[in-house]
């Protein structure tokens, strides 16, 4: 990993003392797509930073349904783990890498000890707060107020726009456990997209319209 390539990932790193001890106290890794990352009840040991790949946070209840939260991107930390470092708390997430990641874990003390010397990475964590602040609103508006046929429809939008791609390769049963419903609900609600034409289901795939978030929002 060269200064260069972080701070094409991280543009907003241009103290070139902070990159030089990213670089330094930080363990680059490259990770392959269903990696679990961290489990709920773990204790996080370091901070993750994707340089590039994606990592979904999910959220899981004691029957060990998921709920999808948020996608990490490139350029991006996880609040939760942030949370769960600073109160010395076991996780109560769980990560998984979505698209093979290439990341760098920053111990905790030297996350602690950088959040004291660089004012960029105080600012860097203090606006990863901000943001998942208002995504887990979302998240949890979505579960108050939304019915599933919206949750799945926006759900589909934000896999899209993630993978960058109309074609997804998942399985009804993936999607349920993500937005905490049954296979069974997931299959009835895509079947009625199939039918207007605006999803096609093929084995473990769905292909998507162009203008399918145009057609939800109408």
């Amino acid at each position: 990993m060269t200064p260069e390539l972080l701070r094409e990932a991280f543009p907003h790193f241009t103290d070139p003392h902070l990159i030089q001890a990213i670089l330094k106290q930080g363990q680059l890794m490259n990770l392959p797509a269903g990696k679990v990352l961290m489990e709920p009840g773990q204790f996080i040991k370091a901070v993750p930073l994707v340089v590039s790949g994606s990592v979904k946070i999910l959220r899981m209840d004691e029957e060990g349904k998921e709920l999808f939260l948020y996608y990490l991107d490139p350029g991006e930390t996880c609040a939760l783990s942030l949370t769960c470092c600073s109160a010395s708390k076991p996780s109560e997430i769980k990560a998984v890498v979505e698209e093979d990641a290439q990341m760098i874990f920053i111990p905790i003390q030297t996350h602690e000890r950088f959040s004291d010397e660089y004012k960029q990475w105080k600012d860097f964590v203090s606006t990863t707060y901000q943001y998942r602040f208002q995504e887990l609103l979302v998240a949890l508006d979505a579960v108050a107020f939304k019915r599933m046929d919206e949750r799945l429809m926006r759900y589909l939008v934000t896999k899209m726009k993630q993978h960058k791609a109309n074609e997804l390769h998942t399985t009804h049963q993936e999607i349920a456990n993500e937005l905490g419903t049954s296979r069974e609900v997931v299959s009835r609600l895509l079947k009625q997209l199939e039918k207007k034409k605006w999803i096609e289901l093929g084995r473990n795939i769905i292909y998507i319209r162009d203008d399918f978030e145009e057609l939800i929002s109408r």
